[in-house]
């Protein structure tokens, strides 16, 4: 990750009355809770925003699977990180690098509630989505598979949770006044790997015959959110990661086909991805926010890739 390697650290103390004070720069981040003991977290500021601070970064569904995740790597990056999201609540309150979020409930499907909160930041992470939505019937199984229990509401379609959400943020995003010749602004999306399928060998013969009207409806939204990004390229810096299934060692849901997946594009199946573990990806977004040079699709290797860098010491 390009940039300065200076690392600062900061002291809180929560106070009785939960207020946090910052006081003076030392070797991580302390937090005092209300019983006196102090828990300790690392954060490397290791990016700067435009104005030599720390860069201020929007998390559409910061309190996802994938979301929360991104949101803590970010925080401990340096990043002054704002979570929106339909719950808005910290979901793991008490943790000191979690706890200097600003977690803000709100629907991301209103172009009025995205404005403000994109205004303000120098970076957008879309990390809003859900495999079953609500037209498909299946929508119960998203208390399984969603990684954070979430339920969608009746209106809850492909299109309102993905694309609408998107376009609110990626157009508010492009509106934002800028000085000339200023950077763009890093605009992240979390799309899936199927998206490509039009791409490479036999991918259209397996969404055209094969695929449920479920997956058909999922895929056009992300394709319309990634023509979104790329439209507006001249004010943006699109990065679009296509993750096939994304798993960790607790998400016993999809662990039995991880492997058929695995082994399949490892044989080179052209339309079946390897895997990607949601810690790697947090890790690979993250980097790709820093990085100037990182645009358009990532797939599994370029998600290797940008995660390792940001594991570098």
């Amino acid at each position: 990750v390009r940039g300065t390697r200076d690392t600062q650290m900061m002291r809180v103390a929560r106070w009785p009355r939960g207020v946090l004070l910052a006081m003076a720069p030392v070797a991580a981040l302390q937090v005092r809770g209300l019983g006196g003991g102090v828990r300790r977290a690392r954060v490397e500021c290791a990016v700067q925003g435009p104005d030599g601070k720390a860069p201020k970064l929007l998390v559409l569904g910061g309190t996802g699977y994938l979301g929360r995740e991104v949101v803590r790597r970010a925080v401990r990056r340096g990043y002054k990180v704002t979570s929106l999201s339909r719950r808005g609540a910290n979901p793991q309150a008490g943790d000191p690098l979690m706890d200097t979020v600003t977690w803000v409930a709100g629907d991301a499907t209103e172009s009025a509630t995205i404005r403000p909160l994109v205004r303000e930041a120098d970076a957008v992470v879309h990390a809003v989505g859900l495999l079953f939505d609500s037209a498909s019937g299946l929508d119960n199984l998203n208390l399984i598979v969603s990684g954070s229990g979430s339920k969608p509401a009746e209106d809850s379609t492909y299109d309102r949770v993905t694309r609408l959400t998107a376009f609110n943020a990626i157009e508010a995003a492009a509106d934002k006044p800028r000085l000339p010749f200023s950077k763009r602004t890093p605009f992240i999306f979390v799309s899936a790997a199927e998206a490509g399928w039009p791409d490479v060998q036999f991918g259209d013969v397996v969404e055209g015959r094969l695929a449920p009207e479920w997956l058909k409806r999922y895929l056009v939204a992300k394709r319309q959110v990634e023509a979104k990004l790329n439209e507006l390229s001249s004010t943006l810096r699109p990065v679009i990661y296509r993750p096939s299934l994304i798993w960790s060692p607790t998400k016993f849901d999809v662990l039995p086909i991880i492997p058929v997946f695995n082994l399949a594009s490892a044989l080179g199946v052209p339309f079946v991805d390897r895997t990607v573990r949601v810690g790697t990806l947090a890790d690979a977004i993250v980097a790709g926010l820093a990085d100037d040079d990182v645009q358009g699709v990532q797939r599994f290797p370029e998600i290797d890739q940008l995660a390792a860098t940001l594991r570098k010491p």
